[in-house]
């Protein structure tokens, strides 16, 4: 009877040790059973396939290589849409169309990280402007490819009047989430999936300072101060924490398109480009994000960089700069000409970029002005060195630099002949090939591109 009671009540003691467990066992079990959260990170896919092209030499030409060396009486291989090399002396192979540059240089293309071609497009009418979701400070649900018009003639002046390769378009900058940005190929399709660089990982587009306090203070909502601004940022920013904890957990969680966006900056998957100008507010920025354990690529409008250059250079965290834009409001005041030197000097990545379908056509000039002002106080940075701005910084910031951004061989033929040194303002391109293709030949009519929009209307094709 004794032993009877004793093992009924070692029985219940262990029922009462091993149920917790067997409760979480069941627990997993349903968990496992639920339905999980999965969604197709990649909807609209690139359908981009490079327009054929042939074997070619170009000879007799001074090469800027874009990541800073240079080249005297070279010879630029490239074939089947990839750079072969640079060589300099000896005869030339066989097998290769060959252009005679003598007299002129050969270039990367220009890869502009700030564009908004396409979703603020030429004519600049109410029904084209596609560019800014201006209905609530966290629009991180929004895609600017979504937005992007084709035959934005701005592609084509882009291409012919400033040898741009490629570029990114970003939503406009009055939210603090402004949505995602997408980065294309310089080259007509039917639409933005055709141009869509192949393999480029998504953007974020964030802003701070003036422009989204202004927007949404003027409808008497949050944020209307810079603390406000930062507020909103870090209680999205815990939210999409939350919401990626979920989703490594394997949670069935309801399909939110602004929160997968941020899941994916959190995850490493899609960079982050944030408009900001002053210093301070960067250096915030920088915090949040270690806050929230996301990186950030790139610092846009940057004009105050040159203040907080070496904490730049330390974070790795590029500029995206004008060479002479200032004082077109409060936190424009302290740009200097001299901003783009100095963050180079200082080790940090520099760029120069547009936003604007004018500056776009001229960012070699915009190099060649920094240039100058950086030698005026004695930052005497090589011409081949700063062409970096233009091409291998701009694609190391947007995440293709092992793609294109440079002559180096096996990288995608994205390249420039200039009709003398690209860094005059006499200077315009005379053959631009995208992918080993020629896209633009200034000798050549049938080879300036024209967009259906244009078509039958008067400067059609032309070039300014």
């Amino acid at each position: 009877m004794r032993l009877t009671k004793f093992l009924i009540g070692t029985a219940m003691v262990l029922a009462a040790v091993t149920s917790p467990v067997a409760a979480k066992k069941k627990d997993k079990d349903a968990a496992d059973a639920a339905p999980k959260s999965s969604f197709n990170k990649d909807p609209y896919p690139s359908t981009y396939k490079a327009y054929p092209g042939v074997p070619t030499a170009v000879t007799n030409v001074i090469v800027y290589d874009g990541e800073g060396a240079k080249f005297v009486n070279a010879t630029v291989y490239f074939r089947d849409g990839k750079v072969e090399g640079i060589e300099t002396g000896g005869a030339v192979k066989d097998g290769y169309t060959v252009i005679d540059g003598t007299g002129k240089w050969v270039t990367p293309g220009i890869i502009d990280v700030h564009s908004h071609l396409g979703d603020y497009p030429t004519p600049g009418v109410e029904a084209n402007s596609d560019g800014n979701e201006a209905t609530g400070p966290v629009r991180a649900e929004v895609w600017a490819e979504h937005s992007v018009w084709p035959q934005d003639p701005g592609f084509s002046r882009a291409l012919a009047n400033g040898g741009v390769t490629a570029l990114q378009i970003l939503p406009g900058s009055a939210n603090l989430f402004g949505g995602r940005s997408i980065t294309i190929k310089n080259v007509y399709a039917r639409n933005v999936q055709g141009m869509k660089f192949p393999g480029a990982p998504y953007g974020l587009k964030m802003a701070c300072g003036e422009n989204p306090k202004r927007v949404y203070g003027s409808k008497g909502q949050m944020p209307s101060t810079r603390m406000g601004n930062m507020a909103v940022n870090r209680q999205t920013w815990a939210r999409a924490v939350e919401y990626k904890r979920k989703l490594d957990k394997g949670e069935a969680v309801p399909r939110d398109l602004a929160m997968e966006t941020l899941a994916g900056v959190l995850s490493g998957e899609i960079l982050v480009h944030n408009h900001c100008y002053r210093a301070d507010e960067m250096s915030l920025v920088i915090d949040m994000a270690k806050e929230f354990g996301y990186k950030i690529s790139t610092f846009h409008h940057a004009v105050e960089s040159y203040k907080i250059a070496d904490l730049l250079a330390k974070e790795g965290i590029c500029s995206a700069m004008w060479a002479d834009w200032w004082g077109f409001k409060m936190e424009s005041y302290d740009a200097i000409n001299e901003n783009i030197p100095m963050v180079h000097k200082a080790g940090a990545c520099a760029i120069v970029h547009s936003d604007d379908e004018n500056g776009i056509q001229r960012l070699n000039q915009d190099a060649a002005k920094a240039i100058g002002d950086g030698r005026r106080m004695g930052i005497d940075i090589p011409d081949e060195v700063a062409w970096t701005w233009l091409s291998y910084n701009p694609a190391k910031a947007l995440g293709i630099a092992d793609k294109t951004g440079s002559l180096k061989p096996g990288k995608m033929a994205d390249i420039v002949l200039w009709n003398g040194n690209p860094l005059s303002v006499y200077t315009r391109p005379d053959k631009v090939w995208i992918d080993g293709a020629l896209m633009y030949d200034a000798a050549n009519p049938k080879l300036r591109p024209v967009a259906d929009f244009e078509l039958g209307q008067p400067g059609e094709g032309d070039v300014k």
